[in-house]
C-alpha cells in the first residue's frame, strides 16, 4: 500500500475552517478594497482623457524636466490611439490601491523588523515563502476567500508586493550610521523622535527602493489578476494569447510597458535619485566655493563650541 501524506486534505479543511469562522471579516475587507478600487477608478476614468495627460505631465515636470513631460504626454497619446485608455486607467486603478496598501503594510512592519532582531527572524521566513511562491498561486486563495472579480486582484497583488518594501525598509533603518543614532541616545532623544527624525530621514533612499519595487510587482501582478476576473489590460492579453491575436497583445503589452515607464521614474525621484544626478554637474563645477564654504563651517562651529565651553565655566 501506497503511503501518502493528506496535505492537501489537510489545507482544504484549514480553508473551509477560515472561510466559515471569518466570513464576516473578509466581507468587510472585500467592501473596503472594493470601494477604494471603485474611488480611485472613478478619479481615473470620468474626467476627459486629455485632463489626466495635463496632470500626468505637469508632473512629469516638476519630477524630471521637460523632456520626460513630452515622453509622458506621448506615451499617453499612444494608449489613447491604441484604443486602451479606459483599460490602462482600471490598470493604473489597481495598481495604485494595491501598492498603496502593501506600502501601509510593509513600512510598518519593516520598522518592526529593523528594530527588533526577533521580529526580524520570524519575518524574513514569511518574506521568503512570499517571495518564492509563484504568481499564479496566490489567486488561488484569493478566489476561495473573495470570489472572483477585482478583490481577489488586489488582495494577490499585494501579497505579491509586500515583501520588497519591507525588506527594504528594514535595511534602510538598520543601515544608519550607528554613531549618528547614538549620538541621538546621548541628547536624550525618546526612541520615538530617534526613528522619525534621525532614521527613517537618512533611510528614505532605501524605502522609497522598496516603494518602487512594490509599485513595479503590483503592475505585473495586475496583468496576472485579470485571470480572476480583475478589469485592466490584463484582459486583452489573456485575449491575445486564447486567440493568438499578435497584434492586440502587442497594444496592451505596449501600454503596460509605458505605464510601468512613468511609474517607474516619478517614484525614482521621489526616492532623490534625479536630484542628485542634477546637483553632480553643479557641484563639480563649484568646488571652490564649496571647499570655502564648508571652511566657514567649520570656523562657525568651532566659535560655537567655544562659547558653548565658556559658557558652562
Amino acid at each position: 500500500m501506497e503511503f501518502r501524506l493528506p496535505l492537501g486534505e489537510w489545507v482544504e479543511a484549514f480553508s473551509d475552517f477560515v472561510t466559515n469562522t471569518f466570513a464576516g471579516l473578509f466581507d468587510v475587507i472585500a467592501a473596503i478594497f472594493g470601494g477604494f478600487y471603485d474611488g480611485v477608478d472613478w478619479l481615473l476614468a470620468t474626467p476627459p482623457f486629455w485632463v489626466i495627460m495635463i496632470i500626468l505631465a505637469v508632473a512629469g515636470f516638476f519630477a524630471r524636466g521637460w523632456v520626460f513631460a513630452v515622453g509622458t504626454v506621448v506615451g499617453l497619446l499612444l494608449i489613447l490611439s491604441v484604443n486602451q485608455w479606459d483599460n490602462a486607467m482600471d490598470t493604473l486603478a489597481l495598481t495604485l490601491v494595491a501598492a498603496a496598501i502593501a506600502v501601509i503594510i510593509a513600512i510598518p512592519v519593516g520598522i518592526w523588523a529593523a528594530r527588533s532582531d526577533t521580529a526580524s527572524k520570524v519575518i524574513r521566513p514569511i518574506l521568503d515563502f512570499l517571495q518564492t511562491m509563484p504568481a499564479f498561486v496566490y489567486l488561488i486563495p484569493a478566489i476561495f476567500l473573495f470570489s472572483v472579480g477585482v478583490v481577489p486582484g488586489v488582495v494577490a497583488t499585494i501579497l505579491f508586493a509586500v515583501a520588497p518594501g519591507v525588506r527594504l525598509t528594514e535595511l534602510g533603518i538598520r543601515g544608519v550610521d550607528t554613531e549618528v543614532v547614538e549620538a541621538g541616545h546621548a541628547f536624550g532623544a525618546s526612541p520615538r523622535r530617534i526613528l522619525m527624525q534621525i532614521q527613517l530621514p537618512l533611510a528614505r533612499p532605501s524605502i522609497m527602493a522598496g516603494v518602487n519595487q512594490v509599485i513595479m510587482l503590483s503592475l505585473s501582478m495586475v496583468v496576472i489578476a485579470s485571470m480572476v476576473g480583475a478589469p485592466g489590460l490584463g484582459k486583452p492579453i489573456i485575449s491575445a494569447l486564447q486567440s493568438i491575436n499578435i497584434g492586440l497583445g502587442f497594444e496592451a503589452g505596449l501600454s503596460v510597458v509605458i505605464l510601468a515607464i512613468l511609474l517607474d521614474r516619478l517614484t525614482a525621484t521621489l526616492g532623490g535619485d534625479h536630484k542628485k544626478k542634477r546637483a553632480k554637474p553643479a557641484a563639480s563645477a563649484s568646488d571652490t566655493s564649496q571647499n570655502a564654504s564648508d571652511d566657514a563651517e567649520e570656523t562657525t562651529e568651532a566659535g560655537q563650541k567655544r562659547a558653548a565651553a565658556a559658557d558652562v565655566s
